[in-house]
């Protein structure tokens, strides 16, 4: 019998609703029976969240390493020792300093195999700002940490996966980031991506275009028929079933992404304003191109309603589930590569 696998959670921002929707997520006990859950954070903090959140039936198993997780149980790695103050609802340095403490001391247990995959609570892009963390958020950090050339931003959910080709940026500098080879290599990170960690053989595969219309022919803009017509073009030629460029609005509006396995967007909000609707609560952040498996809740830290027992735990639990399929899809397919005959007839019968 396989041993469950060891699914590291860091608890974000204290300040915030990570925590809160930990709590919630591992309170039901029938998920601990897919997966040993390790949260590093703090017994104190994570008692003061139990608290405001009235789980007082609810208790983590305290371990000094990943090595000592007990299955069936919540358990939390202690990642520092001195009492902090919690401001639920604020932004300040305590929230980003241990929030880092957190992260670093999880990734050094993913890096070194200690554990299966990774899902982050929200943090806060300003306030984790300090030596050692001096990115625009967890994916460039762990891009960082894993040595990956690139990653693919993948939000994904049942009804909709969307990818994007520019990340973190301020939207003037999207048209001059924008590339044949970048979008290609999203393109390519994509298709490959739905193919070993979601098991569709065949994805088909929309891509946005920049401007309203899609250009219109070029009298709103270029960049949709001179640069990202192109590498919809090369995508085809290298086998890739990728189509477009489609408006945006029209797109979603006429529910044309439901003809799709994942859309490929330009910018992040062209591409998370219409997940984060569509998905409904139930949305993750997937890292794609990671040599390990890292997800997230597809929200932020909450502050308006932290502590206030009103933070929904979907997305995270989702976060959860998600990472835990993943890393088993992988494996798997690594398993039947070994043996081509089993792994070719397994594929034409998904097909």
């Amino acid at each position: 019998m396989k041993d469950k696998l060891k699914i590291g959670i860091t608890v974000g921002d204290i300040n915030g609703i990570g925590l809160e929707v930990i709590i919630k997520s591992l309170q039901d006990s029938r998920i601990l029976e897919h997966f040993t859950p390790i949260v590093y954070g703090n017994t104190k903090v994570a008692s003061f969240h139990r608290k405001a959140i009235n789980a007082h039936d609810f208790n983590f198993q305290v371990i000094s390493s990943a090595e000592e997780a007990i299955a069936k149980k919540a358990n939390l790695i202690n990642c520092w020792q001195e009492d902090v103050k919690i401001t639920l609802g604020e932004e300040n340095e305590i929230g980003g300093k241990y929030a880092f403490l957190s992260l670093e001391k999880a990734c050094e247990d993913l890096l070194a195999g200690k554990i299966d995959a990774l899902v982050t609570a929200p943090i806060n892009k300003h306030n984790i700002q300090q030596e050692g963390f001096e990115f625009p958020g967890h994916t460039e950090y762990l891009q960082a940490k894993s040595e990956a050339k690139d990653v693919l931003m993948f939000m994904v959910s049942d009804e909709l996966k969307v990818g994007v080709v520019t990340g973190h940026i301020p939207v003037k500098e999207v048209a001059n980031t924008l590339s044949e080879d970048a979008i290609l290599h999203k393109l390519r990170m994509m298709h490959a991506s739905l193919k070993t960690d979601f098991w569709i053989q065949k994805p088909k595969i929309a891509v946005l275009g920049l401007n309203p219309h899609a250009g219109d022919h070029g009298l709103i803009g270029l960049e949709d028929g001179e640069i990202i017509a192109p590498a919809i073009e090369k995508a085809k030629s290298e086998g890739i079933l990728c189509f477009g460029p489609y408006p945006a609005d029209g797109f979603f509006a006429n529910d044309t992404y439901t003809k799709f396995d994942a859309v490929l967007a330009m910018y992040h909000d062209q591409g998370l304003i219409p997940f984060k609707h569509i998905a409904s609560r139930a949305g993750v952040n997937f890292t794609a191109g990671l040599s390990f498996v890292r997800t997230s809740p597809d929200h932020g830290t909450g502050y308006d309603i932290a502590g206030q027992n009103v933070a929904s735990a979907e997305s995270f639990r989702e976060a959860l589930f998600s990472a835990v399929h993943i890393v088993e899809r992988r494996r798997e397919q690594k398993e039947l590569s070994a043996n081509p005959l089993t792994f070719r007839r397994l594929s034409r019968d998904r097909d």
